[in-house]
């Protein structure tokens, strides 16, 4: 944690309705029992009895209220709590992106806000709102998550706490109406709440935390190394680096990099090749594509380049062995022609420049299909 940095406290779950948002309140009652001045800066009920009732006795701030298109919606005051300065503030539902005209675009850039100003924050997300898990969480519930959080974001909190509940008790929970009410549990259950989904996202969301307690204790295993003046390593560090093609697969493949990078401690490279050196002499549509590629890339710290060059696979080879990378992240053709030697596509000839590094090939995931799919209700974020 930076100096003067307030500390982030994360209750994570792997669907609404675990109990996070009545975990977060119960901490700040305990911490207001010992003399805590704890403000509660934002709070979603969803009309949950239990919930509402934990609130009670904490110092709520009013929100914030901003007109779109003919609307008044609400949102988060983080100039209010700014002024009031509590020594930890309460921010449900962090991935929230809130409503245009707001002064910033997402609710964990509001958080970064309290935390620089030295405010300690206790908050709530779900397992399908990390961004590299988006590909995943769609082959996993067949739907596709809109509003995501990048996982530097996450990994720089200074605890996780793990809300569970068995997926069995979940599914009674939403029966007797405690998570919905009737109308819309009876199409959860149907679709999102399967118990089939939800064993799939609690396993996930069990896998996220023991690799975040490994990610951890590594750290601090190299921090003391460095200390003591032992921070020599001798195996290879491991680099990727990932193709950018207008192609909306891309954007998978950026995901699904950036978690193995994680995973393996290791730095990343999101690669666009053209002749010019910039992205200029492109069609319009494809230089808007490879642009958010990049920005997306960007947005999870992936260091981009754009790359000059006539011929896309020598480039980026030529680039990887450079700067020592030891894996190559290509999305798959949709079309395969391994019997023609004299028309290899792009991923053919990459694979064989680049016989000294390991290249692996994406394949998409397909979704789980619901049998209704227009009638999937979107999880709510609590």
């Amino acid at each position: 944690m930076e100096p003067g940095r307030g500390r982030l406290k994360i209750f994570m779950g792997y669907a609404a309705g675990v109990g996070k948002t009545f975990k977060v309140l119960e901490e700040a009652r305990a911490l207001r029992s010992e003399s805590v001045d704890v403000v509660i800066g934002y709070f979603e009920p969803h009309g949950r009895k239990d919930t509402i009732a934990k609130a009670e006795g904490l110092e709520m701030l009013p929100r914030k209220r901003i007109a779109y298109r003919g609307s008044v919606f609400e949102e988060m005051d983080t100039d209010a709590i700014l002024a009031r300065r509590p020594r930890v503030c309460v921010v449900d539902e962090y991935p929230h992106t809130n409503v245009p005209g707001s002064d910033r675009t997402k609710r964990w850039e509001d958080v970064e806000v309290l935390l620089d100003s030295g405010i300690d924050v206790l908050t709530t997300m779900n397992i399908q709102h990390l961004e590299s898990l988006n590909d995943q969480i769609w082959q996993i519930a067949g739907i596709r998550v809109q509003e995501t959080i990048p996982d530097w974001v996450v990994q720089q909190a200074d605890e996780i706490v793990m809300v569970d509940l068995t997926p069995g008790a979940l599914v009674h929970r939403i029966q007797r109406g405690v998570v919905y009410e009737r109308e819309k549990a009876e199409r959860a259950l149907r679709n999102f709440f399967r118990e089939s989904t939800l064993v799939a996202l609690r396993e996930l969301a069990l896998r996220e935390a023991a690799h975040e307690v490994e990610h951890r204790i590594v750290n601090e295993e190299a921090t003391t190394r460095k200390q003591e003046g032992n921070g020599a390593r001798t195996e290879r560090q491991h680099k990727i680096l990932v193709l950018v093609l207008p192609d909306p697969e891309t954007a998978m493949l950026i995901r699904r990099a950036k978690r193995v990078g994680d995973f393996l401690g290791a730095e990343c490279f999101a690669v666009a090749v053209q002749p010019t050196g910039d992205l200029s002499n492109l069609p319009e549509a494809d230089r808007e594509a490879i642009e958010q590629h990049l920005n997306f890339a960007r947005n999870l710290r992936i260091e981009t380049r754009i790359l000059e060059g006539e011929d896309v696979a020598p480039t980026l080879v030529e680039f990887a062995r450079r700067n020592q990378v030891t894996q190559i992240f290509l999305a798959r053709p949709r079309e395969w022609r391994w019997c023609r030697p004299f028309s290899l596509n792009l991923v053919q000839r990459i694979v064989r420049l680049a016989k000294d590094m390991q290249v692996v090939i994406v394949s998409p995931r397909e979704p789980v299909m619901h049998e209704d799919p227009e009638s999937v209700p979107q999880p709510d974020r609590s």
